[in-house]
């Protein structure tokens, strides 16, 4: 599958949101490139709702053709679809190896479980996309405990999010409730994503 390997900087500019979760690239508020400050484009009804999408899509790090197969997902189940589409991107794996504070970008945390350092519930898990149940605990191989890599992660982490739990001892973490939307990214119109795909 086909992911985005340009610069990231770049495309957080042109998104206008922090994909590292830093802020560093919005330290030039404006779209990059040699017109950048100077662009006055009125951006139609269409524009914004794919602006949206692409903001959610670079923001999980998905295909288009992963991203849309997920939304279905979420339409068929019973509540409010953009919500529950948030709460699916939410409960991946590498998502939430990421949210534990294993690895310093969402990129870093798939990397990972795609080498096999993740177990959820004990067993090895190498799927990034692996779709996390409530209880479920993730952790990581005994081999991996000491990779320096994993350890600066996790010295960076300054919180953990209210729904997951984490052992210190045993290095690993529990999934114990769907997060709430207040507690995701509030630079999401989730709504407008909805309108794109039912358009």
């Amino acid at each position: 599958m086909a992911r985005y390997t340009g610069p990231k900087f770049k495309l957080s500019r042109r998104l206008g949101i922090s994909l590292s979760g830093t802020g560093k690239e919005l330290k030039r508020p404006f779209p990059p490139g040699q017109h950048g400050p100077n662009q006055r484009r009125k951006v139609s009804n269409y524009g914004m709702q794919l602006a949206e999408k692409q903001k959610l899509r670079h923001m999980y790090g998905l295909g288009e053709k992963q991203f849309r197969t997920l939304f279905n997902k979420a339409q068929h189940m019973q509540g409010i679809a953009g919500e529950n589409f948030m709460f699916l991107l939410e409960s991946r794996l590498d998502n939430l190896v990421y949210r534990l504070g294993f690895a310093n970008s969402r990129a870093g945390a798939r990397q990972l479980v795609s080498h096999g350092h993740v177990t959820v519930n004990g067993k090895k898990v190498d799927i990034a996309s692996y779709q996390v149940s409530l209880g479920d605990v993730i952790g990581l191989r005994e081999r991996s405990h000491s990779l320096s890599s994993i350890k600066e992660a996790l010295g960076n982490r300054n919180h953990l999010v209210a729904y997951l739990e984490y052992n210190d001892a045993a290095m690993e973490g529990k999934y114990i409730r769907l997060p709430e939307r207040a507690e995701l990214s509030q630079d999401i119109d989730e709504k407008q994503i909805v309108e794109f795909y039912n358009r």
